[in-house]
């Protein structure tokens, strides 16, 4: 008489995905996530509507600045143009030269620290002061914008790098002097990769910080007919308030999709470390 094995039981894997994309959706949608935020929004909104009745020289409407912004976008639009020209350029040309810098100095120690203490001097002086200066070295186009920007933006790309570069676990290295690797393959394969994380937390906060150094380099730099920081200048000098609290509006929504698109182009690169789990 055959005897019948009793049927094993499948293993649930099924139930994990069907499991995990309603707890993916409550995360994203649920009311735990935003409910926070939009009660701070209408609470700050409700006090500067209180503040904006009882003082309206302080602080605009609200309606008013939407108003503003509703009415001639094009004035916006164009200036925001430019302002954010001189807040890429400057933070490309700071942070790629914090980074070819910080190559230098992982490679040469005589070169970190003949550098870093100038990168010091450089990053406590007041960039204020040297606007002037530079409108007489190159200018009063954009150059000194450009300048002032990347000044800024210099030096939390060369701290993070040289850390990032330095940060090399020493069991790895030796496995790469193991396999008598060049200075150049440890360099190339286990250094700018382990400094990854490093890189990009560093450009979370300069591609932002650009912006205000755009600002800055517009309020202090002579000879600006555009931007932002000029509109904020001048509407603040004529006392129209609106268009002050209009154009840091959009410097702030700027400032905030530069920083998602960091942060989007951080969980591409960096699928597979920690921070990302």
């Amino acid at each position: 008489m055959a005897t019948q094995t009793p049927a094993r039981p499948r293993p649930d894997r099924e139930e994990g995905p069907r499991g995990a994309a309603p707890r993916v959706r409550r995360r994203l949608f649920g009311i735990g996530l935003w409910m926070p935020a939009t009660v701070a929004v209408l609470l700050c909104g409700l006090a500067w509507t209180a503040v904006a009745e009882d003082q309206p020289y302080l602080l605009p409407p609200l309606p008013e600045v939407g108003t503003v912004l509703v009415e001639d976008p094009g004035l916006f639009l164009g200036n925001a143009w430019s302002t954010l020209q001189i807040a890429l350029l400057g933070v490309s040309f700071g942070a790629g030269t914090a980074f070819v810098l910080s190559l230098v100095m992982s490679e040469v120690p005589v070169v970190r620290r003949a550098i870093m203490p100038l990168a010091v001097v450089l990053n406590v002086t007041p960039v204020v002061a040297l606007a002037p200066a530079l409108v007489v070295a190159f200018g009063f186009g954009m150059a000194p914008k450009v300048i002032v920007t990347a000044i800024i933006t210099f030096f939390p790309v060369l701290i993070n790098m040289t850390t990032g570069l330095r940060s090399v676990p020493v069991p790895v290295l030796h496995v790469f002097s193991t396999l008598h690797a060049s200075r150049l393959e440890v360099l190339l394969r286990l250094r700018v990769p382990s400094s990854l994380p490093y890189a990009l937390a560093a450009l979370r906060v300069v591609f932002p910080l650009s912006i205000v150094g755009a600002v800055v380099a517009e309020f202090v730099a002579a000879g600006s007919s555009s931007g932002l920081g000029t509109m904020i200048r001048t509407s603040a000098a004529t006392a129209r308030l609106e268009y002050v609290y209009a154009a840091i509006a959009c410097l702030a929504a700027m400032g905030v999709l530069m920083l998602a698109l960091i942060t989007v182009l951080e969980r591409r690169l960096l699928f597979w470390h920690e921070s990302q789990q």
